[in-house]
């Protein structure tokens, strides 16, 4: 099966942190461009993204993450490049690569490459079959830290971005691609 990158979405909630985190936003990362292949045979599936592809501060993946305002146009801009460079180094670590196998227990076990760095979590997923395919939708935590990603942070760390990030998931597949 394939990943059917117009339906399929990783959002991420940034929160912000630090004695002047009144003065900065909470922001959503989110990933559309997901490629990727499911194998339901072998319990198995590998997706990847590019992170120069994330989207910044969505309108509706804000309001979906409960956040009531919009930064500027500028403030994404500046979000999403600080994101690149500064803390993702998309230059040299263009890729996140996420290996999922479904275990007994019913959860997923998904090892996520970022940064060069893989983990493996241990990840409640809901997994349905659809009338062409398999969808799959959860949500986990993750640490920048745990990749060796440094938090983003000015002014001493007065104003930063807290370590811990909230991902959702909704991944659909086909058994034949998407036209």
């Amino acid at each position: 099966m394939t990943i059917d990158p117009q339906a399929s979405l990783i959002a991420i909630t940034v929160r912000r942190g630090g004695p002047l985190a009144r003065l900065g936003h909470d922001h959503v990362v989110a990933a559309r461009t997901l490629v990727g292949e499911i194998d339901p045979a072998h319990n198995r599936a590998v997706l990847r993204f590019r992170v120069d592809a994330l989207t910044v501060d969505e309108p509706g993946l804000r309001r979906a993450a409960g956040l009531d305002t919009q930064p500027s146009s500028e403030a994404i801009e500046g979000t999403r490049r600080n994101m690149l460079t500064r803390v993702l180094d998309a230059e040299r670590y263009p890729w996140v690569e996420v290996t999922i196998e479904r275990s007994r227990s019913g959860n997923v076990s998904a090892a996520i490459t970022l940064h060069g760095v893989t983990r493996r979590y241990d990840v409640p997923a809901a997994i349905e079959a659809t009338p062409d395919g398999l969808r799959a939708s959860g949500t986990l935590t993750l640490r920048q830290t745990d990749f060796g990603l440094v938090p983003f942070a000015v002014l001493g760390g007065a104003m930063a971005v807290q370590d811990a990030l909230e991902m959702r998931f909704d991944i659909v597949a086909h058994h034949r691609p998407p036209v």
